[in-house]
């Protein structure tokens, strides 16, 4: 059985209806059912008390014979079937909203513990979409096939039946012919509309990815004044929907025109035959009643069933999307047995390490460096160089093709990711906030912080101070990947996030790059500040920010081509020592630059 097929996919959706442990919804599945039986029971005997109501009064004065306990049983069965069918969606629908939640909680587990690669491969719009259909689907798929196909396939075949044994077998016949024909033109016709349903969802995924990647970047827009070109790119994309969905609504409008005939063809045959059997005094007004209410409550279900049918053909591809990201496993995975990691000291080492994102361009080749216990190691190097990899591969966001990781003699592939996460903190070079609150995006340091240890963790990365005069203080909502304030408040919020981790090891990568040079200062003594007698490892491409560091490592192209102290470096006259001539040649041109303008 496919991962994707409709029964796979109706597989691994029973689990979340009938779940393990607990019997509370079980039982809720149990009563629903049968009420769902009760319902049509009282729905199927209507007619006949509406049968027997007609011909009392169409065979006596109804001023002399008023059917009291025709109608009376009439109204009771009415009103059951109304009851019954009510309750049965009440009670199940926590077993829905419960299935719901399960597997929404299910999927967004998932994707956090998907490996960095996936994340940056696909398109975060594109995923949103995919989700909240695949949910949506559920709800539909529930909706409308346990309490609306079922029941309507149950009513149909003891319509019939009952057709067959009251009258005679043409009145059966016709009608479940008409029903086969009716069904299966459906069937047809609705499967050629998924294909086009299928390029209509792509066309509203890439729509809409368009548009958040335009929103998410909204300042390089503005920036490079792009706005026309962001309104053509996102209108391209609606015409290939616009045209899709035409299409969409052009095959539903044929669908409906052939069901249309078809019913109507179809109860007009039956009508006529009740009709010419009263005519013969073979069946009385009452059964020309009885069978056509009978049809007129198989009309509706029936003119529902083609939507219904399409709603849960588009609802099962929605929800096999949306599995399928489910069955994605972890590039990146713990170990059997893999343990705690138990950081003594912070020690980090790289052994001969080898990796490539694609394997036709190595990133890193044979890279080996130690960083003692306690001590900063400097990584500088011109960009694409690699720099950045080796936080990803110490965080263990990718595992290395060859070589080892270690953090105190533990290689990171024999202890869980978990464990490796929490030993470390970095302050990066694009600090990314959370839309919420200065207190909130400080305090997911360490969540279970105090509002006093959250203050102090400001006090100590120097932001206290701007917090205290904001009109909100550490209230104040900080915007969409934290917009609303500058780079260096960013930065700032970053620290006190991290010395409210208080790990073990620290992570600087490009931290103040971004920054001006005063900033940058202020930035470089806060880090000194909380790296103070921690494992440090510097990523930096400003040399000047670690002339300081125990230990400077110069890579190119993947390749360890220098290291040693700054004015070790400086005197051997090599790589680093070009570059360093070269940004403070840099540095000098723009100060003489800056006092021209002054």
């Amino acid at each position: 059985m496919k991962s994707g097929s409709d029964l796979s996919v109706l597989a691994r959706l029973w689990k979340y209806l009938w779940p393990t442990g607990r019997n509370d919804l079980r039982v809720r599945v149990v009563v629903a059912v049968t009420f769902l039986v009760i319902s049509k029971a009282f729905t199927i005997i209507v007619p006949f008390y509406y049968k027997a109501a007609v011909d009392q009064l169409s065979g006596q004065s109804a001023l002399l014979a008023v059917p009291l306990l025709a109608v009376a049983s009439y109204i009771i069965a009415r009103v059951g079937a109304q009851i019954f069918g009510d309750l049965r969606d009440g009670i199940f629908e926590k077993v829905e909203q419960h299935a719901v939640r399960q597997v929404a909680l299910e999927i967004f587990s998932h994707l956090h513990r998907l490996s960095l690669r996936f994340h940056l491969e696909r398109q975060t719009g594109g995923i949103s979409r995919i989700i909240e259909r695949g949910v949506q689907g559920i709800q539909n798929l529930l909706s409308f096939s346990v309490f609306n196909v079922l029941p309507t396939l149950v009513e149909i075949t003891l319509v019939c039946a009952v057709l067959f044994v009251r009258y005679n077998i043409w009145f059966a016949l016709v009608t479940g012919t008409t029903i086969v024909i009716y069904i299966g033109f459906t069937l047809v016709v609705s499967e050629w509309r998924v294909d086009i349903r299928k390029s209509m969802n792509s066309a509203d995924n890439e729509a809409n990815t368009k548009a958040i990647d335009s929103l998410i970047n909204y300042e390089t827009v503005k920036y490079f004044n792009n706005e026309v070109h962001e309104t053509h790119r996102y209108d391209s994309a609606l015409m290939k929907y616009e045209f899709s969905a035409i299409r969409a609504q052009t095959s539903l409008t044929y669908l409906n025109i052939g069901q249309g005939i078809i019913i109507a063809v179809g109860l007009g045959l039956v009508m006529l035959m009740a009709a010419i059997g009263v005519k013969n005094g073979t069946n009385t007004v009452g059964d020309f009643v009885l069978v056509n209410t009978f049809l007129i409550q198989l009309y509706v279900p029936l003119n529902f069933l083609g939507f219904v049918y399409r709603t849960i053909k588009q609802s099962l591809v929605d929800m096999a999307a949306m599995f399928t990201m489910l069955d994605v496993m972890p590039e990146v995975q713990n170990s059997l047995g893999a343990g705690e990691l138990v950081v003594t000291s912070g020690m980090i080492e790289f052994n001969d390490v080898n990796f490539a994102y694609d394997t036709r361009r190595p990133v890193l080749q044979g890279v080996s460096f130690v960083v003692p216990a306690g001590t900063s190691v400097a990584i500088v190097g011109p960009s694409g160089s690699g720099k950045s990899t080796l936080t990803r591969l110490l965080y263990r966001f990718y595992d290395v093709q060859s070589g080892s990781v270690s953090i105190d003699y533990q290689s990171l592939s024999d202890v869980t990711q978990e464990s490796v996460r929490k030993a470390i903190g970095i302050v990066p070079q694009d600090t990314v906030l959370f839309n919420d609150t200065i207190l909130y995006n400080i305090r997911y340091g360490r969540p279970g912080a105090t509002d006093e240890e959250v203050v102090e963790a400001a006090k100590l990365a120097q932001i206290h101070g701007f917090i205290s005069r904001l009109p909100d203080q550490y209230k104040t909502m900080v915007g969409e990947r934290g917009l609303k304030l500058s780079g260096g408040e960013k930065q700032r919020v970053a620290i006190a996030r991290t010395i409210l981790k208080n790990p073990s090891i620290l992570i600087f990568d490009e931290a103040t790059s971004a920054l001006d040079t005063h900033t940058e200062k202020e930035i470089q003594e806060a880090l000194r500040m909380i790296s103070n007698n921690k494992t440090t490892l510097i990523i930096a491409h400003r040399l000047s920010t670690v002339v300081d560091a125990d230990q400077i490592l110069v890579l190119d192209h993947g390749i360890i081509v220098e290291r040693g102290g700054h004015a070790d470096l400086i005197a051997a006259n090599g790589a680093y020592a070009a570059l360093w001539r070269r940004q403070q040649e840099q540095s000098e041109y723009e100060e003489r630059l800056a006092l021209l303008q002054d």
